[in-house]
């Protein structure tokens, strides 16, 4: 998630005891931030439907078709997203009434298509208020958004079937979705933010800034979308240039809370001074060369007092950028990897107690869980559907304690065919590998890396994902930590869940959320966060999903990746950036 913060101090003393201290925590919210505040959180897409030799119901003339969208929810009800217009007349519509659905990477999101013949007394009536009842219904199609943004086209032809039908064997015809993005979802602003004269927070030093952005929402709440890294000991700092796109403040007039903090290694960041200001006001100050004071909260409620520091727009303007689906419809994939820990703290399996326990009634353990939930999602997104898999900590059949052997018991072949490949081969692993240990994640993060270097001197355009799930307390901290670092400049991202009640301190520290990028031991610093952690308990507690968890940064990390190294979807689309 973080990643911002360049660098991080210890902790400071804090100057004037008299007045109050506003500090922000790691809390919930922060669950939210993406890396470099540059990445969407989701990207808003228009469906345009057409369809092809509908069922004809009408006697002297053709059916007056229309569609219904839905997408369905996780409890299987139906949640109507918008509707067609009618067209009259026409077995062969295309339909101009476009409807709009965020597309959101971490969810598996299906959609439901419904196609009615309008009676023609309803010819004039508003589609919204139309009685389905009084309609003949005509057929329907199904699939998932994300079958659709995987095509090259970013179209999908569905065939529509019709349980109702009772008139023997026929075809009801097909339904072709495309998906469009919208233009906000491309739209960025790129700023470069200074500030003059800050309050000093620090005793014995001067305060350690960065400014924390958020977007004000209609509860009157706020979500913060981005942060800046961290100045050393400066009350004039220029931050590095960040990226704003419109699906994050939403329009030039939204209002915006810009917050300067003074870092604070244990994560209560002392507040220096706030301003809210649009977009629009931005450009303002940009095209005056003028300054805006910051204001400070006081003790009497709803007063403010005015401060001498001042936020200062040095650089401005509008750009466009390839997307994420930019790259993934022009053809590149997302390759699923699953590293399973076998260490003895997991327990027995055959224990009923044990992490890897396999319920004879069909509950899924911690492991099957993350296993298929994450694939489930990431499956859409390789043609070939073939993923590795590997356990760690066991010892396999030949006596020796692996960590990195081959999930489905294979001297040389670790990939296995589909999510069901996956948890058919954990389970077999069970019964043929005893838990052993201790915790090493150096070599599977390295065989991923393996994976993913090669892919650079080929032209597979893939983008590697590790899943590791582990319930234990790293042996080889520094070890993983030298692996990660070496990794951060390929196409790979690791995302870990841990599971069982384990302190997963060390887990959080890759995650690198609160604190600085990580460190090899030789003192390299990783090129970009490629991790991400969520602990299996704050799953089960309800607090977040795992699949949100894990996955909604991914994205992020890897147009970040793709940035770095300047490269381009494979393909263009018409209206498309040319430069990303």
């Amino acid at each position: 998630m973080g990643g911002c913060f360049s660098d991080v101090r210890g902790g400071k003393e804090a100057v004037g005891g008299a007045q109050p201290r506003p500090t922000v925590h790691n809390d919930a919210v922060e669950f939210f931030y993406r890396s470099h505040g540059a990445f969407p959180l989701f990207s808003q897409l228009e469906l345009t439907i057409s369809a092809s030799n509908l069922l004809d119901l009408d006697v002297t003339s053709k059916s007056d078709p229309m569609v219904i969208v839905y997408a369905k929810k996780s409890d299987g009800k139906l949640e109507e997203l918008g509707r067609t217009e009618v067209i009259l007349n026409s077995l062969n519509p295309v339909w101009i009434e476009k409807v709009s659905i965020a597309y959101q990477f971490e969810m598996v999101q299906p959609l439901i298509f419904h196609v009615y013949d309008v009676d023609t007394k309803y010819h004039n009536v508003p589609v919204k208020t139309l009685n389905l009842r009084d309609q003949e219904f005509l057929g329907e199609g199904s699939c998932g958004l994300s079958e659709i943004v995987t095509k090259q086209t970013r179209s999908l032809t569905l065939n529509l079937i019709n349980k109702n039908w009772h008139g023997g064997m026929r075809k009801f015809g097909t339904l072709t979705v495309r998906a469009e993005e919208t233009i906000a979802s491309r739209s960025a602003v790129e700023i470069k933010f200074r500030c003059s004269h800050l309050e000093n927070k620090d005793l014995f030093s001067k305060s350690d800034p960065f400014l924390r952005i958020s977007r004000i929402v209609e509860s009157g709440g706020s979500i913060p979308i981005c942060k800046t890294e961290v100045v050393d000991n400066n009350l004039n700092p220029t931050w590095k240039p960040v990226c704003l796109s419109m699906q994050q403040f939403g329009s030039k007039d939204t209002p915006l809370v810009f917050e300067c903090f003074d870092f604070n290694s244990n994560g209560d960041h002392v507040l220096i001074g706030k301003i809210q200001k649009s977009v629009a006001d931005l450009e303002k100050l940009y095209k005056e060369s003028s300054g805006v004071n910051f204001v400070f909260p006081t003790s009497r409620q709803g007063h403010e007092k005015v401060l001498k520091g001042q936020l200062f727009v040095d650089q401005l303007f509008e750009k466009e950028q390839f997307s994420f689906l930019d790259y993934i419809s022009s053809g590149y994939e997302l390759n699923f990897m699953v590293a399973v820990d076998f260490t003895g703290s997991n327990g027995d399996p055959r224990s009923p107690d044990s992490l890897h326990y396999i319920d004879p009634y069909g509950r899924l353990n911690s492991y099957q869980q993350a296993i298929r939930e994450v694939g489930e999602v990431i499956q859409f997104y390789d043609v070939d559907k073939r993923f590795p898999a590997w356990g760690f900590g066991g010892r396999t059949t030949n006596g020796t304690v692996s960590h990195c052997f081959n999930l489905n018991g294979s001297a040389s072949d670790f990939e296995v065919e589909g999510v069901e490949g996956i948890m058919g081969a954990y389970a077999t692993a069970l019964h043929n590998v005893s838990l052993a240990g201790p915790t090493l994640f150096g070599q599977v993060v390295n065989k991923a890396a393996e994976i993913a270097g090669r892919s650079l001197s080929s032209s597979n355009n893939k983008y590697y994902v590790l899943l590791i799930i582990t319930d234990g307390i790293l042996t080889d901290l520094q070890e993983t930590k030298d692996a990660l670092v070496r990794a951060s400049n390929l196409p790979l991202s690791v995302l870990i869940v841990g599971v069982g009640n384990a302190d997963f301190k060390q887990m959080e520290i890759l995650d690198a959320d609160s604190g600085p990028r990580l460190e090899s031991s030789t003192g390299r610093i990783a090129t970009r966060d490629i991790v991400q952690f969520v602990a299996m308990r704050e799953v089960h507690s309800g607090q977040i999903s795992v699949v949100q968890g894990l996955l909604e940064e991914l994205p992020g990390q890897f147009l970040s990746y793709m940035r770095s190294m300047d490269t381009k979807p494979l393909t263009f689309h018409a209206g498309q950036p040319s430069t990303s």
